[in-house]
């Protein structure tokens, strides 16, 4: 490699679609300092977010076959986006080529404790929760120097920038997911019928509506209520659907391991409402909202309502809260900030006088 010349950096994945995963890796290698890396994509699936990456000049390979991938193009740096459980497919290639430095964004925050996963350098996990779940479960049988905490980027400044000055008495709630089950709660559903008796004119604006979900809403005669909408890919859109409302009503019976739509509802300047989650699951959602600070949680579908229509009739605390989000989300969420963050562990890992055997 000529001295001075970018570094080929090859991101991973497994498809090109419109969940966190894929928004998270699109937005690091769109705002990689194109001076020292130059970027490429590979996923096995196509999906919306492969026009975003050609809008912003990242090559993106469709191809099921890393090991050719990698192969052909000899990218100095690896960088896979996976759940973070054993997956041979990812690493056998990498296990087989060597890459100079191979890191992981492990989405979930869970242990590849097989020995292919010692061909990762550098574990990040989405959340502080994720990385105290694994180190209170995991730490006396790893090397923890090798995992660290490295948010999902957020474009803060587009969202907060662009979001209009909003009415917080306005009775709007909005929610956003991908149309999958897993990714709802039963108090989505059964908030609205409280809702409606206390406000009866009040918004519910959803984008990822289950079929489950609009049977629920035809057969409870809510449709003068909610307003179902297509998903959207771009941030722009994005930032004209938060400004619709006035807070955002996170519920996930799964949990998140971060939480993009409420660090994007965050970043907009709304407050957030949304409940934790019990035993082992994933838990970020209360690690962004924190009670009382930038949002209100809570367990029961009474107190779930109950919050909503308290930011309702209570705008200044709505406003502090979403103003106190906007904050948070700028000052750790930031994709610029992220991304820069992200090329210093590229390069401390580089510098290394050798790359350390790992079993």
């Amino acid at each position: 490699m000529t001295i001075g010349q970018p570094l080929r950096v090859l991101h991973a994945v497994k498809s090109l679609g419109i969940g966190g995963t894929e928004k998270a890796m699109q937005l690091m290698v769109c705002n990689l300092d194109r001076s020292r890396f130059t970027p490429f994509v590979c996923s096995a699936l196509d999906g919306e977010r492969r026009a975003l990456l050609k809008e912003a000049g990242v090559p993106v390979i469709l191809n099921s076959d890393l090991f050719r991938v990698i192969n052909q193009l000899k990218p100095d740096i690896v960088h896979i986006h996976r759940a973070g459980w054993p997956e041979p497919g990812f690493l056998k290639p990498l296990r087989l080529l060597r890459p100079r430095v191979v890191v992981e964004t492990n989405v979930f925050g869970r242990l590849d404790g097989t020995p292919l996963g010692g061909v990762i350098d550098k574990h990040l996990f989405v959340s502080q929760f994720c990385l105290e779940r694994f180190a209170a479960e995991f730490g006396p049988s790893v090397d923890l120097s090798r995992y660290q905490v490295l948010h999902n980027p957020v474009d803060t400044d587009l969202l907060g920038l662009t979001a209009p000055e909003r009415d917080f008495s306005r009775t709007v709630a909005g929610r956003l997911s991908r149309a999958d089950p897993g990714k709802w709660s039963r108090l989505a559903f059964d908030m609205l019928e409280h809702l409606k008796a206390a406000h009866p004119d009040f918004k519910f604006l959803v984008l990822g509506a289950t079929p489950e979900f609009e049977d629920f809403v035809r057969e409870r005669g809510l449709f003068a209520n909610v307003e179902i909408l297509p998903p959207l890919v771009r941030d722009e859109d994005l930032s004209s659907f938060f400004g619709r409302m006035s807070l955002l009503a996170h519920a996930n019976d799964t949990g998140e391991s971060f939480g993009m739509a409420i660090a994007e509802a965050m970043a907009a300047g709304l407050p957030v409402v949304t409940h934790p989650t019990r035993g082992n699951r994933d838990n970020a959602q209360v690690e962004l909202v924190e009670h009382g600070v930038t949002g209100l949680v809570a367990n029961t579908v009474e107190e779930y309502a109950g919050a909503v229509s308290w930011l309702w009739t209570h705008p200044d605390e709505a406003r502090r809260m979403g103003l106190a989000g906007r904050e948070k989300a700028a000052r750790l969420y930031r994709v610029q900030n992220i991304t820069r963050a992200l090329e210093d562990i590229y390069q401390e890992l580089l510098d290394r006088p050798c790359r350390p055997c790992q079993p």
